[in-house]
């Protein structure tokens, strides 16, 4: 009855949080939203009795949504209002009709298939982490270690191009000169928004 009940509250959260993620125009809105959808999916694990899993969604997933937050405070003008240009919105409603069978048809077949079989069953004697540590660092050691040197990469690209942005230190300006420069680039984009 626990589980049930913990399955819906988290269920009704997620979905809400994901919710504000797409529907938002503001975003910091949507990536405070993000990082608590992927808190709230990691519960799911911990009632699955997976451990582990959880542990990581945490770190990893909501670690990666906080340093998209730090990106997208750094780079994005967050007052600004955002206007979408809908080009062809029967595209867009085709494109997720079939993105929404494809999740289902994904969610539905294992429970109908009656042929699933799991490559490493789950031993009793080793915990749940035990097990996918042993697959982990065995099997998956060169994909383990491939996606860790592409995310280190990633990390100094990205640290290469914001440093490549900031031709100027907003920390050691002056408040004046702070407010003639944001007062000269609202200018510049009102003259934009004329033309």
């Amino acid at each position: 009855m626990f589980e049930a009940i913990a399955f819906y509250l988290f269920a009704a959260l997620t979905i809400a949080m994901f919710t504000i993620t797409v529907m938002t125009s503001q975003a910091l809105y949507a990536l405070t939203a993000m990082a608590a959808g992927m808190i709230f999916i990691s519960a799911f694990f911990f009632i699955l009795g997976a451990d582990f899993l959880g542990v990581i969604q945490i770190i990893v997933y909501t670690g990666a949504v906080m340093a998209l937050y730090a990106f997208g405070m750094m780079f994005f003008d967050t007052t600004r209002t955002i206007v979408e240009k809908r080009e062809n919105p029967r595209t867009i409603f085709i494109l997720g009709v079939l993105a929404a069978t494809l999740v289902v048809f994904i969610f539905v077949s294992p429970i109908i298939s009656t042929h699933i079989e799991a490559y490493y069953p789950i031993n009793a004697a080793m915990g749940n982490s035990e097990t996918i540590g042993l697959v982990l660092f065995t099997k998956f050691l060169v994909p383990f270690e491939v996606a860790a040197v592409m995310l280190l990469v990633a990390m100094i690209a990205g640290i290469v191009l914001a440093g490549k942005k900031m031709d100027k230190s907003l920390t050691l300006m002056a408040e004046e000169e702070i407010a003639l420069m944001s007062a000269t680039q609202a200018k510049s984009e009102t003259e934009e928004g004329a033309h």
